[in-house]
């Protein structure tokens, strides 16, 4: 990781202490960040004590205290993402990265956040979710005039109630939300409270989408619907980190949504309930257990279980489309179409032209297809098994015996105690094979048939 902290020489700890008068009238410097990679939980050095939380593929900015107050720089500006292995987008966001870095602060805090813009256009900040003065929500012509490349304005406020919520831009938001403009807040509460539990694992994800062509760098920002690359904190699978615990930890899981549709988040192996939303913490009479809840766009859903069943277990949006690399929309189904004869001929004129398809997409799991430059393939990731034929929205929660409690490396693949992985039947085959389907091409086999009368020129 890459972070230049607000001043030289200081580790990610800094006492407000250490800081002199002259520095702390100055504008913060503002961290930023180049890794792809999950960072560590960020433990407080200063302040209201809390349980950090681990930002999947991001980080949480460091802050400065100044007389009391939390001081953060958020600089938006262009950034280059890798959103899979060798798959760079020109993306816009904050500190070096899209999504922006994630801000922790604690129920009662009052925060300052210096806002620099150095894209080519106006751009502001709306809080989403919080409490605070009309004049701080971010609103660009009704809230604040916009904030002009070059310029930096100061945002101020108590951050009232607890709960995990986002930032985004409210000035040209279809074009800068489009190009990655995002980013992630929690506030921790302040004590104990009747609807928030202590948890070992605390972990936070925005959902995102592009539209980019393969072979370019540049999301198609006028896109409404028909996105083609499927993010979480804009990685695509398989270069989502995992989600580790350790075997009976209590795991909280933050996700929200910024895309232009709903992602129904599936969990396998565990049942969880919805403990939160963007606008607080859910009280304990009105949960239940899921498997599966909808994050609709612009919302905030915080799940809760205990990882009390070891193995690697699938984490995705269960939108089938949405677990699938970069996809192309105008593709024909080749199903039942046979090719025989075709193969040789196509290769003639294209010779790296191979059959798909016509048995199902599977195949393309294990095919080397060349691909354009700039893009990556639309299944892809190996397990243990073979092929995942997974991309986008996909992840695993691999829970383990015994990790460290800050243990947060993925562990590798699990080893299946005897007698608890699917295996093959070894003894009669399944009944005769169905004989190849004689009925013609869109006709049901049990469909009534009835002859119509030929045109007799009768009138009525």
């Amino acid at each position: 990781m890459q972070r230049r902290q607000f001043f030289a020489g200081a580790a990610t700890a800094v006492a407000a202490t250490s800081v002199s008068r002259v520095a702390l009238a100055a504008l913060p410097e503002p961290a930023t960040q180049a890794s792809p990679d999950t960072a560590p939980p960020l433990v407080p050095p200063n302040g209201r004590p809390y349980q950090p939380v681990v930002t999947l593929n991001g980080w949480t900015t460091p802050w400065r205290m100044n007389q009391g107050v939390k001081e953060f720089h958020l600089v938006a500006e262009p950034v280059v993402r890798e959103v899979a292995p060798g798959f760079f987008v020109n993306l816009w966001g904050y500190n070096g990265q899209s999504p922006g870095p994630t801000i922790e602060v604690v129920e009662g805090d009052r925060v300052r956040i210096f806002v620099t813009n150095r894209l080519p256009e106006h751009t502001t900040i709306h809080w989403h979710g919080q409490r605070l003065p009309n004049g701080m929500d971010g609103v660009g012509g009704l809230t604040q005039p916009a904030i002009q490349p070059g310029k930096t304005f100061v945002y101020e406020f108590v951050a009232r109630r607890p709960g995990t919520f986002m930032y985004h831009p409210h000035a040209d938001e279809m074009v800068q939300m489009a190009m990655g403009m995002m980013g992630l807040w929690i506030t921790h509460p302040k004590g104990q409270h009747p609807h928030i539990a202590k948890v070992q694992r605390d972990y936070a994800f925005l959902i995102n989408a592009f539209d980019v062509e393969p072979g370019s760098k540049t999301p198609k920002v006028n896109t409404m619907m028909e996105h083609n690359i499927w993010c979480w904190n804009s990685r695509a699978f398989p270069a989502i980190s995992p989600l580790v615990a350790r075997r009976g930890d209590r795991v909280r899981m933050r996700v929200g949504n910024l895309t232009m549709t709903n992602h129904p988040i599936h969990l396998h192996g565990h049942e969880f309930e919805v403990t939160g939303t963007d606008g607080g913490p859910v009280p304990l009479t009105a949960r239940w257990p899921e498997v599966t809840t909808d994050v609709a766009v612009g919302q905030m859903r915080q799940i809760e279980f205990t990882a009390d069943e070891l193995g690697d277990w699938a984490l995705h949006c269960h939108k089938s489309h949405h677990t699938m690399g970069a996809m192309g929309h105008g593709v024909p189904t080749m199903i039942g179409v046979d090719h025989k004869g075709l193969v040789g001929k196509i290769q003639k004129i294209v010779p790296d032209y191979m059959v798909m398809g016509e048995r199902g997409m599977a195949d393309m799991g294990t095919m080397e297809m060349p691909l354009p430059d700039n893009t990556f393939p639309m299944m892809t990731g190996t397990g243990p098994f073979g092929p995942l034929e997974m991309g986008g929205m996909f992840t695993t929660l691999k829970v383990r015996q015994g990790l460290g409690a800050s243990d947060y490396r993925d562990p590798g693949d699990f080893q299946h105690p005897p007698g608890t992985l699917a295996y093959e039947w070894q003894g009669a085959p399944a009944a005769t094979p169905r004989p190849a389907r004689v009925d013609a091409p869109g006709t049901a086999p049990t469909e009534p048939s009835a002859r119509k009368p030929a045109a007799s020129g009768h009138q009525h």
